[in-house]
């Protein structure tokens, strides 16, 4: 009897070690991040604003096709509305949307400013002010936001126009012109045609600038033509992204066109 007790405790054993290692080792599950969410719900949606209350919980998200704005306030949980241009001051870099919306109309202001979340401790460059017209009654809000890089900037882009004409090596010395823009930061780098050079970019929707421009010192030759291509990058105030090319222009009708490289 013994023996057969044995035995069965070995068959046991012998089968528990089979499962254990017929059964493979699964992967950890990775969640995405908030912030790689926000991320990929910025590009789907085409969002370009996005704002948040100081101490209420409310929310508002600005995209070419509506304004949305959500909160946690008892009877003011959501406004959403259809994408209208905004009224712009003449003398301040104010903004002012005026959204209808089934349950009442939305005033929204956005004001060019540093502003900080008094919960979260975190800046934001521009101040958010609503006001919410509902059964006759004004409801003001206020809170802080910023304006969403265009993700399609995120690249390595590399001069093929400067002003009109096609550009060379002959102009430039050892590479032509490029940026590295990271939308994520604000921030580029590149190479200007005879010195390196870094800086920051200021955007909003349908505004793209570089600022800050700092550059090495490095004799250049006579026919390079890095200063003509740091003026009009300097002077740049519009953007478009198609077809793997980047254009630049500003009010002077200086341009500035950039093919994208891998």
């Amino acid at each position: 009897m013994k023996k057969w007790i044995q035995l069965l405790v070995i068959i046991v054993l012998i089968a528990s070690c089979k499962s254990a290692v017929a059964t493979p080792n699964e992967p950890a599950k990775t969640e995405p991040t908030a912030a790689y969410k926000q991320q990929m719900e910025n590009l789907e949606n085409g969002i370009y604003f996005r704002g948040n209350g100081n101490e209420t919980g409310w929310s508002l998200k600005i995209s070419e096709k509506t304004i949305e704005f959500t909160s946690l306030i008892p009877g003011f949980e959501s406004f959403n509305g259809t994408h209208v241009e905004p009224i712009r001051a003449m003398d301040a870099n104010v903004k002012m949307y005026r959204v209808t919306t089934g349950a009442g109309l939305m005033i929204i202001q956005i004001m060019q400013q540093e502003c900080t979340n008094t919960m979260s401790g975190d800046k934001s460059s521009y101040s958010v002010r609503i006001e919410i017209v509902k059964d006759n009654k004004s409801t003001f809000l206020s809170g802080c936001g910023n304006y969403i890089t265009d993700p399609r900037l995120h690249d390595i882009w590399v001069l093929e126009k400067l002003n009109g004409g096609k550009v060379s090596l002959t102009n430039f010395n050892k590479e032509l012109p490029n940026l590295e823009i990271n939308s994520s930061t604000n921030r580029f780098m590149g190479y200007a045609g005879c010195n390196r050079m870094n800086g920051t970019i200021f955007f909003e929707r349908g505004l793209l600038r570089f600022t800050n421009i700092i550059n090495t010192r490095m004799a250049c030759g006579e026919n390079n033509k890095e200063n003509e291509f740091l003026k009009a990058l300097q002077s740049t105030t519009n953007y478009k992204v198609e077809n793997m090319k980047l254009v630049l222009t500003n009010p002077s009708g200086g341009k500035l066109v950039f093919k994208k490289v891998d």
